[in-house]
């Protein structure tokens, strides 16, 4: 079988490669875990530099909705709060962290994105955030943090889609680069993660990255929005278009 996780180490850096290509790599349970352990690692081994991308059409089409039948509401909740644990270790990463993203890029998978520290897209790059058409609350103030909260509240209102050049103008992206051009960026940011010395920078990224009460007050709002009552149903509704 094909690993969920591609990994690939050049000495401190680590290249990991969402690879469910016929789901447009969307976030399984088995995924997320997968590149829990991939980035746990990473920082266990003194990684400077993480790359995050998306193998076949998309980066990441987000949180995977298929199977929905057959899970419990109390299994989606406990499915959302690895995504939200998964993305807290990523933000909070001593480690430079670089996402490239291409086609299709939603709800989760905006998060993923959000969660690094650098974010590049190729043209081609679609970006929606749909969890409040189904009352989940997950990555919201990350994403107001980058692009503003009257930008974001006026985006994740009506969950409009946006496009690279609108997400370069926010600042949601800060380059517009085409994937046969992702190793100069990848070479670059390899140069920028070796600037510092890895105590400094890990102290640099604790200084600027979110406090323990952000974190928490991050989860508990997943939480609570997640286990009110008729999520399923909720999500049901949006994959059936009702």
């Amino acid at each position: 079988m094909n690993p969920l996780v591609i990994v690939e180490r050049n000495s401190d850096t680590w290249v990991l490669t969402l690879n469910r290509p016929d789901k447009l790599n969307a976030l399984s349970s088995e995924l997320v875990d997968a590149l829990q352990m991939a980035v746990d690692q990473a920082h266990a081994q003194g990684a400077r530099l993480l790359v995050f991308k998306g193998a076949g059409k998309s980066f990441c089409a987000g949180f995977d909705l298929s199977n929905l039948a057959n899970t419990s509401e109390a299994d989606l909740v406990l499915r959302f709060v690895r995504v939200e644990l998964l993305l807290q270790t990523i933000g909070n990463s001593p480690c430079s962290t670089l996402a490239l993203a291409h086609g299709k890029v939603f709800g989760a998978g905006v998060d993923l994105l959000a969660a690094c520290k650098e974010r590049v897209a190729a043209a081609d790059v679609i970006f929606r955030m749909p969890g409040l058409k189904f009352g989940l609350v997950l990555g919201t103030r990350r994403f107001a943090e980058i692009v503003g909260h009257e930008t974001a509240r006026r985006i994740l209102e009506v969950t409009h889609s946006f496009d690279c050049d609108q997400a370069f103008q926010m600042n949601f992206v800060q380059a517009r680069v085409e994937a046969n051009e992702w190793p100069e960026v990848i070479g670059s940011a390899v140069e920028k993660s070796i600037a510092l010395d890895q105590p400094t920078q890990s102290h640099l990224y604790q200084v600027l990255g979110h406090t323990k009460a952000d974190q928490d007050a991050d989860l508990s709002n997943l939480v609570r929005s997640a286990t009110r009552l008729g999520l399923k149903e909720r999500l049901l509704n949006y994959v059936n278009g009702s």
